[in-house]
């Protein structure tokens, strides 16, 4: 998996083709609406861009959080998060018991 911040540049590197802006010029801090003029269409077309080029989907619940491309960036890094396994979270007592014998 990419280092956070190989991501972080990546989605503001898709954002800026997006926008036809230099990626330099698109900051985690900035609003989508208000700082990068982004209306309510341009949002979701943008955000659908994300889930294609991350292979993830967004929840139509999740995308009235996601103000901000920190708040873009952030989503995405959690839902690219790999989750752990259920054999590897097994009690050690359970795991002894159904190997020994007696």
């Amino acid at each position: 998996m990419a280092s956070q911040a190989a991501l972080a540049d990546r989605i503001r590197t898709e954002l800026a083709q997006y926008l036809k802006k230099d990626m330099e010029s698109v900051l985690p801090q900035h609003s989508l609406r208000e700082d990068l003029g982004l209306d309510s269409m341009a949002t979701i077309e943008l955000l659908f861009k994300i889930e294609e080029a991350f292979d993830i989907q967004i929840p139509d619940q999740d995308l009235q959080t996601l103000a901000t491309v920190g708040q873009v960036i952030a989503y995405v890094q959690r839902r690219l998060r790999p989750v752990p396994s259920r054999q590897t979270a097994q009690p050690a007592a359970k795991r002894q018991h159904t190997t020994r014998r007696g």
